[in-house]
């Protein structure tokens, strides 16, 4: 058998496709692989928790292409935890640096999509300030997470909103003494279709979620319905240790010729 021209082998490994995603909150490391010279990177902050009037926020999306880098490089990257009632703040989700690439965790209200190398992405959806409010939606590829409902408990209910640009839809609120929902989280895949708003009722239900992310929990009787993967926020309720808590973010790193966020050649190969 004959051995492949050199210009043609080093054409081959440049040119071939990949993707590696981050998704356990905390720092790593990303090594380019050999003969990678530009990669396309997408991150999702950490969803907010519930903390009693508040439902948490959604965590931000921003993402970044044609990011020159350099063969066997190692690259510091992010993945922030999602709040809880504890620790409401959702963790940022980062590339390279903090300033280079972030997507931003949600507290009350959504992270935001921020950085030098930033080529697009959205904010997260906020929450209502009522008890047994829902949580917002993760933020999209070209537009912003749903709002989540406020439950009935304290004033006028009111409705969640659909997320926009491919994100996550907000949580719906809940009557007195029943959870509030938790909000739509984002996929990773590229920009799809936008989540759908929950509904306010007794019982809260969860925010769709935006480009193939994970629907939002249901609100229930003993607790908040927790935000969907990837950076969904937590609903909120009463007692303390029953809200919903926010999903952890997430950061998808591709490459390969023709390969670009938000929707061009993003899906796994």
């Amino acid at each position: 058998m004959g051995f492949l021209p050199l210009a043609l082998l080093a054409s081959t490994v440049v040119n071939k496709s990949g993707q590696q995603a981050f998704t356990s909150a905390g720092s790593h490391t990303f090594t380019v692989p050999f003969g990678v010279t530009s990669v396309s990177v997408v991150c999702v902050g950490g969803g907010g928790g519930g903390v009693s009037p508040y439902g948490g926020g959604g965590g931000g999306l921003a993402y970044a292409n044609n990011i020159a880098v350099t063969s066997q490089q190692t690259i510091d990257l992010n993945v922030g935890a999602g709040g809880t009632h504890a620790s409401r703040d959702g963790g940022s989700s980062w590339f390279n640096t903090i300033s280079f690439l972030q997507a931003g965790g949600a507290s009350t209200s959504g992270g935001d999509s921020t950085g030098t190398a930033r080529n697009g992405g959205g904010d997260g959806g906020s929450s209502s300030g009522s008890s047994n409010a829902g949580g917002g939606g993760a933020g999209g590829y070209s537009g912003d997470g749903g709002t989540g409902g406020a439950g009935g408990a304290a004033g006028s209910p009111s409705a969640p909103t659909a997320g926009s640009g491919g994100a996550g839809g907000g949580g719906g609120g809940s009557g007195e003494f029943w959870g509030g929902a938790g909000g739509g989280g984002v996929g990773l895949l590229g920009e799809g279709t936008s989540g759908s708003a929950g509904v306010t009722q007794l019982a809260g239900s969860g925010g769709g979620g935006g480009s193939s992310g994970d629907d939002g929990g249901n609100g229930s009787a003993s607790r908040a319905g927790n935000g969907g993967q990837f950076g969904g926020g937590g609903g909120a309720r009463t007692p303390e240790w029953s809200q919903g808590n926010g999903s952890s973010g997430a950061v998808r790193i591709i490459w390969g010729r023709g390969r670009a966020f938000p929707s061009t050649n993003t899906g796994d190969v």
